[in-house]
């Protein structure tokens, strides 16, 4: 007799268990990775860790390319997170992060739109921190002469 169990037995296995480890894997030695993978991610999910992402860097007074020597990622998708509202980071730069801004990896993870959210707190705060991050700076002089030459190209 053989006894076959699926990948897919384990993970339910483990969710009946709660937050059970799984000992075999990439992820084994993280629970923080349930298996759950969002299908349809959030709308707000790039757009709030994009922001989160700046606002942790430039709080600490880093540039981009700092960062990403600092945490090990890569500058290309360090700019997709924090500039393309649509870009969905990889795994393994989420965890990076997480681990760099010392925060919990399952809730970066759900900020992230990589997990289904379970905490509709979380979700709630995530949003009302996206609205609430824009920044309102006045444009210092170049910016505003740059804006302004490139608003006379757009309405030429």
């Amino acid at each position: 007799m053989r006894i076959e169990i699926s990948k897919e037995w384990c993970l339910r296995m483990a969710q009946l268990e709660g937050d059970a480890e799984v000992g075999a894997g990439p992820l084994a030695d993280d629970p923080a990775f349930s298996g759950q993978v969002s299908q349809g991610e959030s709308d707000s999910a790039p757009l709030v860790f994009g922001r989160f992402v700046r606002l942790m860097r430039r709080n600490r007074g880093l540039t981009v390319e700092k960062l990403a020597e600092d945490a090990d990622l890569d500058i290309a998708e360090l700019l997709s997170i924090e500039e393309d509202v649509h870009y969905k980071p990889e795994l393994r730069t989420v965890y990076q992060l997480a681990g760099f801004f010392n925060v919990q990896k399952t809730k970066l993870l759900q900020v992230a739109g990589l997990t289904i959210a379970r905490d509709t707190q979380l979700t709630d705060e995530a949003v009302r921190f996206a609205a609430r991050s824009e920044p309102t700076v006045a444009l210092t002089p170049d910016e505003r002469r740059v804006l302004e030459a490139f608003v006379r190209v757009l309405a030429k």
